[in-house]
């Protein structure tokens, strides 16, 4: 696949401070990129840099083999931006907002309508487009939004959470449209829902103080989990402090943490200290002590668990 975003030391500052510090990274045409990080990491700043929006202070974009310092106008020719809180034009109804951005990007007449008419119904905006913005649920404007940065059918998106406000019935058809395009465009996706990234995104970053700190898929990322192959079993309570004693008698096992009291039995987590799979060695070490359990399991780690590692800075993730 061709590649359609470039970063090379991507950084800004903003007086004294250093708000997206040498960021680089690419993304081909067919994949679909989670961009995580807390407020106020550099995502947004990222973002506007890579739409032409914003100048860097050092390093470059490149979008569609055009810099965005050298070329911003046809950077933006070939992103699609869908901006937080956008569209700002309140006082218009959303026909005319999409019109309006339709004549923006060179389209009149038949063609103007037409892709009108294909965003309307790629959005499901039938509904609301002679309702002024202002009057608009935040679920509505979000859509309105999507649908002006989808009109001109763009090779690559940028969109800052596509989802905000959404209802559930909502957040899915955008996640079906998502990953439908996904096939032919590059898109980044800044998002806060973590659940999000396994819906849509195959390759995720997290970005913490300007810098990124992890690039991978969800399933690369999830392995980074303390928890990542940690044995949760299930066992009688009385023998619950025999199984607390496979800390020091297995190796490998790094820590056993209790889940959950249940009264007659006790769920259990065996801490993997290599984040290694260690199923069989601990189903025969159990057998081995007479342990019955009515369940044992491989946890795979949280994405959660990972980002609060990373962006906080409390673990080895």
């Amino acid at each position: 696949m061709a590649e359609l975003i470039r970063l090379d030391g991507l950084t800004k500052r903003f007086g004294d401070l250093l708000a997206v510090d040498d960021v680089s990274l690419s993304l081909e045409a067919g994949q679909v990129l989670g961009f995580l990080g807390p407020n106020g990491a550099g995502k947004t700043t990222t973002m506007r840099m890579i739409a032409g929006f914003m100048e860097p202070s050092a390093g470059t974009a490149i979008v569609c083999d055009h810099d965005v310092i050298q070329d911003p106008v046809a950077v933006r020719r070939n992103i699609g931006f869908l901006p937080e809180g956008a569209p700002t034009y309140g006082d218009m109804t959303a026909r005319s907002y999409l019109e309006f951005i339709a004549e923006i990007r060179g389209f009149d007449g038949g063609e103007k309508r037409r892709r009108v008419r294909r965003m309307v119904e790629t959005v499901a905006l039938e509904g609301v487009m002679h309702q002024r913005i202002e009057t608009l649920s935040k679920g509505y404007k979000r859509r309105v939004g999507l649908a002006q940065a989808l009109l001109h059918d763009p090779p690559v998106l940028i969109l800052d959470e596509p989802t905000d406000g959404l209802d559930p019935n909502q957040k899915r058809l955008v996640r079906d449209l998502i990953r439908e395009m996904a096939r032919e465009k590059a898109i980044i996706i800044s998002t806060h829902i973590l659940e999000e990234v396994d819906a849509v995104c195959d390759r995720a970053v997290v970005i913490a103080k300007g810098a990124l700190q992890a690039d991978g898929t969800p399933e690369q990322l999830r392995a980074r989990s303390p928890h990542h192959n940690a044995i949760v079993v299930t066992v009688p309570a009385p023998m619950s402090t025999l199984v607390e004693t496979a800390v020091v008698e297995i190796e490998g096992v790094a820590a056993v943490e209790k889940i959950a009291d249940m009264g007659e039995a006790v769920r259990l987590r065996l801490v993997s200290a290599a984040r290694d799979n260690l199923t069989a060695t601990v189903s025969d070490w159990l057998r081995s002590k007479d342990v019955t359990f009515d369940e044992l399991l491989v946890e795979q780690g949280s994405l959660d668990d990972v980002f609060h590692s990373i962006t906080e800075g409390d673990g080895d993730a």
